[in-house]
């Protein structure tokens, strides 16, 4: 019988190290400037693309771990440097989710090199999905896909909001209804070529957090794309059209399949967050003195430190559990993704406020981290399903009800 072990194998402890270099010599330096410009950090794309961490040999290699533990490991330390760069790097792997989810190996072989480019020129790839009415209802989407059989082409027509490398994406991930009537079971994923007419974006969406990464809205004005276009091909989504209007099981429709494979790596990028709260708040009270003595030797402060390093954790476990049943494809028979995402991007939340609080004002000014910090951990209740959305599908899980 095998032995049970929490331990990393050798080729996992040698990923956490180098990505962690990675972050604290070229992430974390740059995070603040990057913050402050509200740009796209490029040269430090180009930077991950020369070193093997921006491209998809790296996620290939990432996904061949039979533990499903690398990418999580991955995320965690380059968030850690910041979560604002992290994402402008690992960002594109959305798209790539949702061309791996729903598309042919062909379409794998055609539009995946597409999505980062080449280390000369990186490229970035978007994932476009949510809308102004449609974001936690994806029963609610509104973009359309008409089938022009003269020319095998599909045309596209809607707005996309708060997409990730909107606009500045070469290739776009485009999910659009193309049966209304029959709801989230009627839609398919499109991708959207590098410089196809009809695609458009507003300027980059001012945020609270993630600041270095690029958020825009996406319209599509007749949108025309290649029949090849269709992630999983034409006849497959005939196929599953007629289940849906017989009322047959269907499987997942295409952003909740790609939001599946994602949830526990954004689970991971919230606990870099979190960690990089607690281990600075932690330095901090060491060697803060008042009334004569390091904060740390007071009770309240010792034991919320206590309480951040336990919350991490026991928040990284349910990652870890979620990605090793994701990778090894078990079921989340109770919701073990959205508990993985839910919990880390609560603690993520909790534990840079409790950073920012025992620095006191000093956590309040943007000489210290902890502020950009608490600023970047509320996207992570939010984006990718809110809080609230994970303990509807939790609670569905458990209970095999339509809990609405």
């Amino acid at each position: 019988m095998a032995e049970f072990s929490l331990d990393l194998n050798e080729e996992q402890r040698d990923l956490r190290d180098w990505v962690h270099g990675f972050a604290a010599e070229v992430v974390r330096p740059a995070a603040a400037e990057w913050d402050a410009r509200e740009e796209t950090p490029w040269p430090i794309i180009q930077e991950a693309a020369k070193v093997g961490l921006y491209g998809f040999e790296f996620l290939a290699t990432c996904w061949a771990d039979p533990t499903g533990l690398s990418l999580p490991i991955a995320s965690e330390e380059l968030f850690w440097g910041d979560a604002g760069i992290g994402l402008s790097i690992f960002g594109t792997s959305l798209a790539v989710a949702a061309i791996y989810g729903a598309g042919t190996p062909d379409q794998l072989v055609e539009w995946v090199p597409q999505c980062f480019g080449s280390v000369d020129e990186p490229a970035v790839a978007a994932f476009c999905t949510s809308e102004p009415e449609a974001g936690s209802d994806v029963g609610a989407m509104r973009t359309r896909a008409v089938y022009d059989e003269a020319t095998d082409e599909w045309v596209l027509r809607g707005q996309k909001a708060y997409a990730t490398n909107g606009g500045i994406a070469g290739v776009h991930v485009v999910t659009a209804s193309v049966e209304p009537e029959l709801g989230s079971r009627g839609q398919a994923a499109f991708v959207v070529p590098p410089g196809t007419a009809g695609l458009s974006a507003t300027r980059k969406l001012r945020k609270l957090g993630l600041r270095a990464s690029h958020t825009a809205d996406v319209f599509l004005d007749d949108v025309r794309v290649p029949g090849r276009c269709l992630l999983g091909g034409r006849e497959a989504l005939l196929e599953r059209l007629d289940r849906a209007r017989t009322g047959k099981r269907a499987s997942a429709q295409a952003a909740m399949r790609t939001f599946e494979l994602s949830r526990p790596t954004v689970g991971a990028q919230a606990l870099g967050v979190a960690r990089a709260a607690y281990e600075y708040a932690l330095d901090y009270a060491k060697d803060r003195v008042q009334f004569g003595r390091p904060i740390i030797e007071n009770q309240a402060v010792a034991f919320a430190l206590a309480d951040m390093k336990m919350e991490i954790d026991a928040a990284r476990l349910l990652v870890w559990r979620a990605s090793w049943m994701g990778r090894n494809n078990r079921p989340f028979t109770a919701g073990e993704g959205s508990m993985s995402k839910l919990k880390a991007g609560e603690v993520a939340v909790a534990v840079t406020e409790k950073a920012v609080q025992l620095l006191g004002g000093a956590g309040f000014l943007r000489d210290h981290p902890v502020e950009r910090w608490y600023r970047d951990a509320k996207i992570y209740t939010i984006f990718e399903g809110t809080s609230e959305i994970q303990r509807l599908v939790i609670s569905r899980a458990i209970s095999g009800l339509q809990i609405r």
